[in-house]
């Protein structure tokens, strides 16, 4: 056994016990401090993960990309360009969830040759971005204003919760003409009883797990569920998903294309939610949308039925 493996093997461990002890905090908190407790997950549930900041550091863009820094809603914004979004039609590329801008950097050669200009960004928390924490709220806020300094995108690629963030920042102020969304997640009020679930804080705590989000933001739970604004979008979109998601389900992608009168949705399998962002297979699919060639999965049904019938 190697130096690393066994390195790698104590650190996992590590991890393990961490966990197990933060879910035997909360699950006692549930019982015995449940206001402590939510206030202690809701501050959990927004802090992103530290490894978003390492990842970012290690990250090795090519020489064509520009480095700037904008502020935004009050935090400082680093901000990845290639080309020049003022004067080419240019792609707006959102991350998700403790992640980082440059993950995209498989996606740049491409984009660029079919004469888009790009801009990737770390959002507020992550990468190299400043702050500590940052919401769903937070994530809109951010894409909207990014988009806001170089104008109306031609495209928005977006990843998991920033495919939410992305299709929520849509509106008169600022919008992309077309949106290729992969993973994303539709339902931050069953994201919220997934990491209950995972932490082991009572489920009888939901409830006032949103009010406290709500307070901490100024906006209600609900109002972010994107079904509620998807019928309202006309622009072409490619959803894509992976069957083997088990971070972001595939209902819920589905539930984009069932919605969005302009969606269509292409499924994956064995992806799983990280590798089908820079899946060479995604990549290419995405490039023949972009062609204007025929993608994905018209998907149509009733409104009425239960999330993820189709």
């Amino acid at each position: 056994m190697t130096r690393t493996t066994t390195a790698a093997k104590r650190h996992h461990g590590a991890d393990a016990l961490k966990l197990k002890a933060v879910r035997a905090g909360f699950a006692l908190g549930s019982r015995l401090a449940p206001a402590r407790a939510v206030k202690r997950a809701a501050q959990l549930f927004v802090t992103p993960f530290s490894s978003s900041r390492t990842r970012a550091q290690h990250a090795q863009p090519d020489a064509d990309m520009a480095y700037v820094e904008l502020d935004i809603v009050g935090q400082r914004i680093a901000t990845y360009v290639w080309g020049d979004p003022r004067r080419q039609p240019y792609a707006l590329l959102v991350h998700g969830w403790s992640s980082f801008g440059l993950r995209y950097l498989p996606w740049v050669k491409s984009l660029r040759a079919l004469g888009y200009a790009v801009v990737a960004f770390d959002q507020p928390g992550h990468g190299k971005s400043s702050g500590r924490y940052c919401s769903l709220p937070d994530f809109i806020d951010t894409v909207r204003e990014v988009g806001k300094h170089f104008g109306d995108a031609a495209l928005t690629i977006a990843h998991s919760l920033g495919g939410t963030a992305a299709t929520l920042a849509q509106g008169e102020a600022w919008h992309a003409q077309k949106l290729i969304l992969i993973a994303p997640a539709a339902d931050p009020v069953d994201a919220t009883r997934r990491f209950t679930r995972f932490v082991h804080l009572g489920g009888h705590l939901n409830g006032r797990l949103h009010d406290r989000l709500e307070m901490m933001s100024g906006v209600n739970i609900h109002d972010l569920q994107v079904h509620r604004h998807l019928p309202a979008l006309g622009q072409p979109a490619l959803i894509v998903h992976d069957m083997d998601d088990h971070d972001v389900p595939w209902a819920e992608g589905e539930r984009y294309a069932r919605y969005w009168r302009g969606a269509r949705l292409l499924t994956t399998q064995g992806l799983g939610h990280r590798d089908v962002l820079d899946a060479p297979e995604v990549i290419e699919a995405s490039l023949a949308f972009l062609r204007g060639e025929v993608v994905g999965e018209r998907v149509v049904s009733s409104p009425n039925l239960p999330f993820g019938d189709s």
